[in-house]
């Protein structure tokens, strides 16, 4: 894949500001957000309908920055920013389409083990988001359409432009930068969730950089986090109005 992206003052400045807030600011405010939603959820059940409300305006004002900054730069082609029809579709259809298979069946397997009353793997690391309630899983499909589509655009595809037409990188290079920022964006999860969201993003990146665009990606990104947050039971045990 082939990038060339060249910012203007006003987009550069806006880019440097967003991706200055995303790697150090949303790290620490989304856990502290996490951290008060796990107090409050014992007694408020609406808890994490008011916590899904925030995540998404605040994902959707990323998008809108980052809109704003290719209006604001001429030089910024969009498909710089992985906006184009993906190519390479026979040498990464095979992979993509195994890699969907395996959600699927696993979504089958984690529901089936889930609905047994044991823990399923991983689930722990973002316990507190798993919908409870019939508003709580509308929220949380919108909150995972909203993932998929945002961070995709902004952390893949704008990051990466920015690594490497700003920072002069190579585009590995800027896509490990770009994907160490989406990762720490995940700190609530703790260590053993990142070690997850690092796979999944780096296999995302891939796709990403094979096919040159984020049409994939965002697919693949929405399909997951529906997964996460949708088809799957709440922990067992779990009721509306109890503690972790």
């Amino acid at each position: 894949m082939s990038i060339s992206a060249s910012f203007s003052t006003p987009g550069l400045l806006l880019t440097v500001a967003l991706t200055a807030y995303l790697a150090f600011a949303a790290p620490w405010l989304g856990k502290r957000q996490y951290d008060r939603l796990a107090r409050r959820r014992a007694h408020d059940p609406r808890a994490l309908v008011h916590a899904y409300r925030l995540w998404i305006a605040e994902e959707w004002i990323w998008l809108a920055v980052t809109a704003l900054i290719l209006v604001l730069s001429p030089g910024l082609d969009p498909a710089d920013l992985g906006f184009a029809m993906p190519g390479n579709l026979d040498q990464i259809a095979p992979a993509v389409v195994g890699m969907t298979g395996a959600i699927v069946i696993g979504t089958l397997l984690l529901r089936r083990l889930a609905r047994s009353g044991r823990a399923v793997p991983g689930q722990a690391a973002f316990a507190e988001l798993m919908p409870r309630t019939p508003a709580e899983r509308w929220h949380g499909l919108a909150m995972a359409v909203t993932a998929g589509v945002c961070e995709e655009i902004v952390y893949r595809g704008l990051l990466i432009a920015f690594g490497v037409g700003v920072l002069g990188l190579g585009t590995a290079a800027a896509a490990a930068l770009a994907l160490a920022v989406f990762v720490a964006g995940h700190l609530y999860q703790g260590w053993k969730g990142m070690v997850a969201v690092t796979l999944l993003g780096f296999w995302l990146t891939i796709v990403y950089l094979s096919t040159g665009s984020l049409l994939l990606p965002i697919l693949m990104h929405v399909l997951i986090d529906v997964r996460g947050l949708v088809c799957m039971p709440a922990p067992a045990g779990k009721t509306v109005g109890q503690a972790v």
